[in-house]
């Protein structure tokens, strides 16, 4: 070997490609947890064995508030999802 480049160069291409390489990051990105009104399941009341006109008038309207709440959570739930995605995803 007359050129003392040829032996420097195999060692000077590796450094440049090690350099080059993607790192892993220093930290991860801090995760948010979601409200406990989201990760609670939906109930929704059901009917007696023997139910009456009364007992369906009420169910009615227990079920529907009961979807309300449901809704609420699910939103909280994605909002949640939403905020903590964000900065990461366009």
């Amino acid at each position: 070997m007359s050129n003392p480049c040829l032996r420097i160069a195999p060692l000077a291409f590796m450094m440049l490609t090690v350099a080059c390489a993607p790192s892993r990051p220093i930290f991860a990105p801090p995760r948010l947890s979601l409200p406990v009104a989201a990760t609670t399941p939906c109930r929704l009341p059901t009917l007696p064995d023997a139910p009456t006109q009364a007992d369906l008038e009420a169910s009615y309207v227990a079920r529907g508030v009961a979807l309300i709440e449901c809704e609420g959570a699910r939103r909280l739930a994605v909002d949640a999802l939403a905020s903590q995605r964000g900065p990461s995803d366009p």
